[in-house]
């Protein structure tokens, strides 16, 4: 079953090894396929490389799993919940990053500084509030995507735009098209927090909204000329 979203999703995680993203097995990658409803994601805790393509797990947006003899990464419930709450993504990464769990951490959003920032995300990656200890004791990855979903709609923020987050005291979790698109965000989101924390110690300013409004639509806007047709 979804061989060929398998093996993408097998490929978009080893992706985030070759990123420099994860240490040991701290990190996943899934992808939906939107025409059954069902999620391919990495299993838990394998070896990068011992893993293979048809160690990939299959999921239902319920929970349920399809088809696969390992159980599926134990972030697999962050992941149903971003693809129910955001229904134009199609696939979602997670890494312990170091830059980016350090502003996590900090419970900081990362600013936009400068143009690289904004060719990647129009405004800010907002850090989410902490959980709560009921959330934490409760179904504690479940609880993280609703604390993502609801920090982007409190705060209006397109997901679209920002396909980015920090989780309190946790780490960032990507998103993309698909899975390859997600682990490819995760790079650059790493890029962006370590420029941003060497940007702050030299004590720079965000950049203005000019330069953020220039940078991003001509890359993602309805009249983007950035790159080939």
């Amino acid at each position: 079953m979804l061989e060929n979203l398998k093996q993408k999703v097998y490929e978009a995680n080893l992706k985030l090894v070759e990123y420099k993203l994860v240490l040991f097995t701290w990190g996943n990658v899934s992808e939906i396929d939107r025409e059954t409803g069902l999620v391919v994601i990495k299993p838990s805790g394998v070896d990068y490389d011992k893993m293979k393509p048809e160690d990939m797990v299959v999921m239902n947006l319920n929970g349920e799993k399809v088809e696969g003899n390992l159980n599926p990464s134990s972030d697999t419930p962050t992941h149903l919940e971003l693809y129910r709450r955001f229904p134009e993504i199609g696939g979602v990464a997670h890494t312990h990053s170091t830059f980016a769990v350090s502003y996590a951490q900090a419970a900081r959003e990362i600013p936009c500084y400068g143009t690289t920032h904004a060719d990647f995300a129009f405004g800010a990656v907002p850090c989410t509030r902490d959980l709560t200890k009921e959330e934490i004791e409760g179904e504690y990855e479940l609880n993280t995507g609703k604390v993502i979903a609801e920090c982007f709609e409190a705060n209006a923020i397109d997901y679209n735009a920002v396909p980015a987050v920090l989780v309190h005291s946790h780490g960032p979790f990507t998103w993309g098209k698909n899975g390859l698109d997600a682990a490819k965000n995760s790079a650059v989101l790493e890029e962006v927090a370590k420029m941003a924390y060497l940007s702050t110690t030299l004590n720079a300013k965000p950049a203005s909204e000019d330069i953020k409004k220039k940078h991003y639509f001509r890359k993602h806007g309805a009249g983007a000329y950035y790159g080939q047709k």
